[in-house]
């Protein structure tokens, strides 16, 4: 064989090799890749102003994922859409290029993932905030996508009412020892 044929064989070798590994995933394939553990939701503070009294508190999601294959998990996207029961619109979202190089063994679980609203409720103090959220119950769909895949929908789940805020105290004015 000549050098010219080596390479061209080479070449075409690496780029088969190249298409196989960047080959999407079906949508049925994404979802029976992994297992969605452990959800928890909650309402974290996003912004606090003490005058004129504010308080901006955003709905979040953590999981982790259990690896269902015999390869090698990586390059997963998951997009978290935050919407108030009964309303077609989002009132937040959030998108996370979350499983990535190092992935989840076959078998393994994922380190717990994230996902925060950009936006939330907002209010006075926290029973204000917590009064609003009363009035309006919201729930937070789940959806995955990797190497080209559509986004698939992993599952919905209630948003809790707990609150993950801490009141501040008063200001404490320590005193220097000196005279005026």
């Amino acid at each position: 064989m000549s050098k010219r044929t080596t390479v061209l064989c080479l070449l075409t070798l690496l780029a088969v090799s190249f298409l196989a590994a960047c080959a999407s995933m079906s949508d049925e394939e994404l979802k029976n890749a992994f297992e969605v553990l452990n959800v928890q939701t909650k309402w974290v503070t996003k912004y606090y102003q003490p005058w004129p009294a504010r308080l901006i508190m955003v709905p979040q999601v953590s999981f982790q994922v259990r690896n269902k294959t015999d390869k090698l998990l990586t390059y997963i996207n998951f997009n978290a859409i935050f919407q108030f029961k009964g309303e077609q619109q989002n009132f937040g979202d959030c998108y996370l290029a979350a499983i990535r190089g190092d992935g989840v063994p076959p078998g393994g679980t994922s380190e717990t993932i994230v996902l925060k609203s950009n936006y939330g409720v907002d209010g006075r103090d926290l029973a204000n905030v917590r009064a609003n959220l009363e009035q309006k119950p919201a729930d937070v769909r789940l959806f995955a996508q990797s190497k080209g895949s559509k986004m698939v929908l992993l599952g919905v789940w209630d948003l809790s009412l707990d609150l993950d805020y801490k009141e501040p105290g008063p200001v404490e004015i320590k005193d220097t020892g000196e005279k005026k």
